[in-house]
């Protein structure tokens, strides 16, 4: 492996870390409120280029294998934040 490769691992292993704490966060929430959908799903369009990438050049290293935890969590949270826009909306309407 060279060091571009393990460079590309550690970036998107350091982001991906974050990830299932942010799920957990919007899940326990129950609120879309301080949240931004529309950074959460620019950041899935970059992990989605980056394993478009990975395909393209046939490069199935460590880092390509870290995409998809990433995309699946950041996937969740998008997910989530409409469940909890919806939770919002039906608690606003109760006021």
């Amino acid at each position: 492996m060279s060091v571009p490769e393990i460079l590309e691992f550690l970036m998107i292993l350091s982001f991906g870390i974050s990830w299932p704490l942010k799920v957990y966060r919007s899940y326990k929430s129950r609120t879309a409120k301080g949240s931004s959908v529309t950074f959460t799903i620019f950041i899935a369009l970059g992990y989605v280029c980056g394993i478009l990438s990975k395909f393209m050049l046939q490069s199935f290293n460590l880092a390509f294998w870290m995409y998809w935890p990433n995309i699946i969590f950041v996937t969740t949270d998008i997910v989530l934040y409409f469940r909890n826009k919806k939770l919002d909306e039906i608690a606003d309407s109760k006021k």
